[in-house]
């Protein structure tokens, strides 16, 4: 089934030339001398591709880049580590085209209450993570019984992931209003995620890049600030990057080094590669990848109905959360340092109703219903990744930008109330301007 995901025009252009060659060019050229038409698209313009390095790379920079995207890229087997639980055989696999996944491939997350009203993961039982897939002669896990809390993810666009690292702690503790006390009816959060033994060598490891005071990844009375996840629940890219290539293709790594099991199977056999699966030198090269994706492109940012939507887009209170403009701290990368981007997201957690309440499912301290403000960033092109129709929101649940808008309950209520207030072409203008992002 990936190998179908794969096929998806857009993915084409970036599939090194001799990838290509080796695994059909008989089977193209033939088929190209029988058809009067060509059988691929040309490449996609510029503004409406979501992949591409960050501008100002250096030559060793984007060296570094190509190898995390050839990485990035790479379907893994049986023989080199995949599984013996997994979700998907490659990173791509969940984000074509660097973009936000299809429902295909969701992944699953389950619990259920807890003594004393804590949320339980279940980690006895394989939770929080459902692998529902398994290499031969192995069994895939299935969802237990006693899960009552049962959320589905999409995967998100992974595009300027890097710039959203790179914004200082202190910025984001500053947008922070968990008491609505400017009274807008927005009282967002940082979500402050416990330290772990795995969370502290992450950001210890990170930390030997600095030169100077850290201003990132700093303890706040012992936990650290989350910005990446449907919760927030992760500090930094490479957390994000070593658990992806536990949780989602069972491949072991320094930072991560035992394969999933699943219990049922009554011992700890896993698969025969030899540890670790996945080098030191691999997991780098797709972090510095992912840190150097360049924010998506923006279009027709100056035609008469998107600059239109953009007020109506203010004056609807939508920025309260997707808060359109933030700028990095310094970086040790020229291309992130000191930037001002516009990502349309302050990152962070925001109660937004019963209505995307995933019955009761939820991670740290997060309360079901709050979720981190998605960036709006790249809203236009999530089509092209996800096969031609959209599929808005955490799950994927909306297909339309106004079922996504309608589904704001909570802290988004009132900006769904003012959308409803407008009339039909008001409404027109502003999801133009949506679209355009």
């Amino acid at each position: 089934m990936e190998r179908l995901v794969l096929s998806h025009p857009q993915r084409l252009a970036r599939v090194p030339a001799a990838r290509c060659f080796a695994r059909g060019a008989a089977l193209c050229a033939a088929a190209l001398v029988a058809c009067s038409e060509p059988l691929l698209p040309g490449p996609a313009r510029d503004d409406a591709r979501l992949d591409g390095p960050l501008d100002g790379l250096a030559g060793p920079q984007l060296a570094a880049h190509a190898a995390g995207d050839a990485e990035f890229s790479r379907h893994f087997t049986p023989a080199e580590g995949l599984g013996p639980l997994f979700i998907a055989t490659s990173c791509e696999s969940c984000h074509v085209g660097d973009g936000k996944g299809h429902p295909l491939f969701d992944i699953t997350r389950f619990g259920r209450p807890g003594a004393g009203g804590a949320f339980d993961p279940m980690r006895a039982f394989g939770g929080p993570q459902l692998q529902h897939r398994a290499i031969l002669n192995y069994l895939a896990e299935r969802t237990p019984g006693g899960a009552t809390a049962v959320a589905r993810f999409t995967a998100p666009a992974v595009t300027g992931l890097g710039l959203l690292e790179a914004v200082d702690d202190a910025t984001l503790l500053a947008l922070a209003d968990p008491d609505d006390r400017d009274g807008d009816g927005v009282s967002g959060r940082v979500h402050l995620v416990d330290s772990t033994d795995a969370i502290a060598e992450f950001v210890d490891f990170e930390a030997t890049l600095v030169d100077g005071p850290a201003t990132r990844h700093v303890p706040v009375n012992g936990r650290y600030v989350g910005r990446f996840g449907k919760k927030a629940r992760v500090v930094t890219l490479l957390q994000q990057t070593a658990f992806a290539y536990s949780e989602d293709m069972g491949l072991t790594t320094d930072h991560v080094p035992r394969d999933l099991v699943n219990r049922q199977v009554g011992n700890f056999a896993a698969d025969a590669a030899p540890d670790p699966e996945v080098s030191s030198a691999t997991v780098g090269n797709v972090v510095f990848y992912l840190r150097t994706l360049r924010p998506p492109p923006r279009r027709d940012a100056t035609a008469p109905d998107v600059l239109a939507g953009a007020r109506l887009f203010g004056e609807a209170g939508c920025g309260g959360c997707h808060l359109p403009t933030l700028r990095t701290g310094a970086s040790e990368l020229a291309a992130l340092d000191r930037v001002e981007f516009h990502p349309f997201t302050d990152l962070l957690l925001h109660d937004m109703g019963p209505e995307l309440d995933d019955g009761g499912y939820t991670e740290g301290d997060a309360r079901p219903s709050e979720w981190r403000t998605a960036p709006l960033w790249g809203l236009g092109l999530a089509e092209r990744a996800q096969g031609g129709g959209a599929f808005y929101l955490h799950d994927g649940r909306a297909r339309t930008l106004r079922d996504a808008i309608r589904f704001h309950g909570g802290e988004g209520a009132r900006s769904r109330a003012a959308f409803d207030r407008l009339a039909p072409d008001q409404q027109a203008r502003l999801l133009a301007y949506l679209r355009s992002l």
